[in-house]
């Protein structure tokens, strides 16, 4: 039975990104995620705004980071991976915000998909920016777990919807 909008279930799963490993089991907490209470399968509130989705929150934690990281850039990447990095960030947290609006879980689904596709090619840019020398290896795991973390719940969302679909 669905819970309309009006609950959110936030689900965590064990993922790899790039060889960079984030993620818990559901026997209890893991380090190193901040912010995020993890071990607990299910939580269950009361939901009135996209800003109240988790998903939500933890992206636009993302988008912050990617901001202040993307200041430090060559300014010959500022119409380049900086405008990418961050335009690519803000989609994420815009999709969540439009399917969170949307009436039909179908819909839904499609904007949560492609918040999950932004995610995707923020890790992308990250490696670039990490490979050329743009990104400390400490400032680059910062954003990668914030990235895995929030593909999580993303993933979430998604499973949530295609099961009201079914």
């Amino acid at each position: 039975m669905g819970c309309g909008g009006t609950c959110q279930k936030k689900f965590i799963k064990y993922r790899t990104f790039s060889g960079h490993k984030v993620g818990s089991s559901s026997d209890g907490p893991s380090g190193g995620i901040k912010g995020l209470v993890l071990g607990i399968k299910e939580i269950n509130m009361k939901i009135t705004s996209f800003t109240d989705l988790i998903a939500w929150k933890e992206g636009h934690r993302l988008v912050l980071v990617v901001y202040s990281a993307t200041k430090s850039f060559p300014k010959e990447e500022i119409f380049g991976l900086v405008s990418q990095m961050r335009r690519c960030s803000i989609s994420i947290t815009s999709n969540i915000a439009e399917g969170f609006s949307r009436n039909s879980w179908k819909e839904k689904l499609q904007f949560y998909s492609t918040a999950l596709g932004s995610i995707t090619e923020l890790q992308n840019q990250l490696l670039v920016s990490r490979d050329v020398g743009y990104l400390s290896k400490n400032k680059f795991n910062e954003i990668a777990d914030q990235t895995i973390i929030v593909s999580k719940l993303v993933n979430g969302l998604i499973k949530k919807s295609r099961s009201e679909i079914s």
